[in-house]
Formats: C-alpha cells, sequence, structure tokens
C-alpha cells in the first residue's frame, strides 16, 4: 500500500473529515469531489478529504492521486491490490485527523447535502448518526430484500435497533471512531462496534439516488463471511468486558471431561485390577484434558487482566 497526499498548511486539526473508499469507480469521482467541496466549504469548518482506492484497475488510483495533487483539502490513499472495504475504510480512519468523520460511499448514491443534517443530530449529544435509506433507490429483489434480511438479522444479533445498517453515510466522534478495528466484513457492524465503546447512537433519513455510472460491487458470495463476522461480533458484545466468564466455561468443560476419564482410569485400575500399562492412553488423556482445562482458565485470566487495566487508562 502506497500513500500519496499533500501538506495540508494548517497544521491544526481539522474539524471534519470525511472518508471515501472506492473501487473502480473512475466515472463517481470527480464528481464526488466536486459535489462536496462546496458542502464542505459553506460549513464554515476546517475539514480534510480522504479518498481511498482499493486496487482499482480502471483509472479510479490514478484520478485519485491527480485531485490529491490539485486540492490541498484532499489525501489519498492508494492500495497496489483490492482488500476490500473494510480494509479501505480502516485505512481511512486511522488517517483521519478530524473531530468528527464522516463516512460515505463513493458511487454518488449517498448525497453529499445531507452532512449538514448529520452533523446537526451529532450535536444534540450522540457520538454516531447513521443514515437511513428511506426511500432506496435500488433493485428490489437483488438489493432490498437481502438488506432487510441481514439488517433484522444483524440487529437481532447485535442489539442495536437501526432500520438501515448497511448505509454508508455516517458521522461519528472521531475519538471513539479510531478506537475500533474493522477487518474482515466488519465494516457492516460498525455500529455495534461503536456500541462496544459505549458510543450514543442515533438514525436520521437520508436521500439515496439511483447509482448512475459504473457497476455495483454487490453480490451474495460474501454471505459466509459477513456471518463468521457476525458470529465474531457477538461474541466480542457478549464478552469482551470479562473474558474470564468465556474462557472459564471451556476450562470447566475440559475439566469434568479430564475428571470423567480419571475415574474409569481408577475403575479400571482398583476394580478390574489392570496394570497402569493398559491405562496409559487413558491417563495421558486426563493430564492433557485438565492441563487444556488450566490453559483455558489462564487465558481468562489474562484477558481479564489486560481488560482491567485498559478500563484503567481509559478513566484516568
Amino acid at each position: 500500500m502506497t500513500k500519496e497526499s499533500k501538506e495540508n498548511s494548517d497544521q491544526k486539526k481539522p474539524d471534519l473529515s470525511v472518508v471515501v473508499p472506492f473501487y473502480n469507480e473512475v466515472d463517481n469521482a470527480e464528481r464526488l469531489w466536486n459535489r462536496l467541496q462546496p458542502v464542505l466549504a459553506d460549513l464554515g469548518k476546517t475539514y480534510e478529504v480522504i479518498f481511498i482506492d482499493d486496487g482499482s484497475t480502471d483509472g479510479t488510483r490514478e484520478l485519485l492521486r491527480k485531485l490529491a495533487a490539485q486540492n490541498r483539502h484532499l489525501r489519498a490513499i492508494l492500495f497496489r491490490a483490492n482488500f476490500g472495504q473494510s480494509a479501505a475504510m480502516a485505512a481511512g480512519f486511522t488517517a483521519t485527523r478530524g473531530e468528527i468523520v464522516i463516512a460515505m460511499d463513493g458511487d454518488l448514491q449517498n448525497d453529499p447535502a445531507d452532512i449538514p443534517l448529520l452533523l446537526e443530530q451529532l450535536e444534540h449529544g450522540h457520538d454516531m448518526v447513521s443514515g437511513w435509506r428511506k426511500d432506496r433507490k435500488d433493485s428490489f429483489l437483488i438489493r432490498k430484500i437481502p438488506s432487510k434480511i441481514a439488517n433484522r438479522l444483524i440487529c437481532s444479533i447485535t442489539d442495536v435497533r437501526l432500520h438501515d445498517t448497511g448505509c454508508s453515510l455516517k458521522a461519528f466522534r472521531g475519538d471513539l471512531l479510531r478506537r475500533i478495528s474493522l477487518y474482515g466484513e466488519l465494516h457492516r457492524f460498525i455500529p455495534a462496534l461503536m456500541r462496544i465503546e459505549g458510543a450514543k447512537i442515533a438514525e436520521m433519513p437520508v436521500r439515496h439516488h439511483a447509482r448512475q455510472f459504473g457497476k455495483s460491487k454487490y453480490n451474495l458470495s460474501r454471505t459466509f463471511r459477513v456471518i463468521m463476522d457476525l458470529t465474531t461480533i457477538r461474541l466480542l458484545m457478549r464478552h469482551l468486558r470479562n473474558p474470564l466468564s468465556f474462557f472459564a466455561t471451556f476450562s470447566f468443560l475440559f475439566f469434568l471431561l479430564g475428571t470423567a476419564v480419571f475415574f474409569v482410569c481408577a475403575y479400571r485400575i482398583v476394580i478390574l485390577e489392570q496394570t497402569l500399562i493398559a491405562v496409559n492412553i487413558l491417563l495421558i488423556l486426563t493430564v492433557l484434558l485438565w492441563a487444556t482445562a488450566m490453559q483455558f482458565f489462564f487465558f481468562g485470566l489474562v484477558g481479564k487482566l489486560i481488560v482491567d487495566y485498559g478500563t484503567r487508562r481509559s478513566i484516568v
């Protein structure tokens, strides 16, 4: 991955950072920049815009390089290969310096004119404001129905109640956002990750436009990865604050299993009068199961110590 940017003459941290990932959106990137600029200029805030190219092969990379060289407010992060939307957004979030961060898609379906409305909602005491594509301009069968199913599943598992978890147009408190880690398909679960950090989350309707240029990157092949990441999120939300309870469960199960095998050994030696050689495999298995139980317990103990230490540091 290479990073190209023009030095900002203002060394102070900007009030606002806007993060936009692109993948083969050469027809949309400059149009988005031209629509984004006047909206941000009218806010009366200092700002930076970070465009991330996720290994495009259609000329988007070269276009972003040119735009970043021409505009002091724009920085470009250029991936050498396609690593996925989560990796692109993670790189953009890490590079932000603004007190407030706006995330949006680069396909012109999100409307930059909604940014002031998101900021207004954020000022009401929220840490994150998520867009809701109430009047979504997408295919009913291919996009809307799978999205509704996925949305209900995600909300039921994460306990974060939103009408539209898949909308990329969101506003965040920068300090909280930069504490989360994205990988796999976790960009779909940013509200849940923010909730883990204690964020207050709101939702508001935003405009949504039909795609005019380029091709949609959406497909159903990501379903398995999404399910795996959803499992990860559920485990994090349930056990992140107290990992000892998670590991202790496995520790107790392995201890019980080892104890059961031990009693089988004792029965064969004492009652059936078998030799130690005859039950040596069961004895080895007993030791291994008990050792595994101890390992799980110490994993949980170490995890709890790490969490407690991190909590104390965040309070201080």
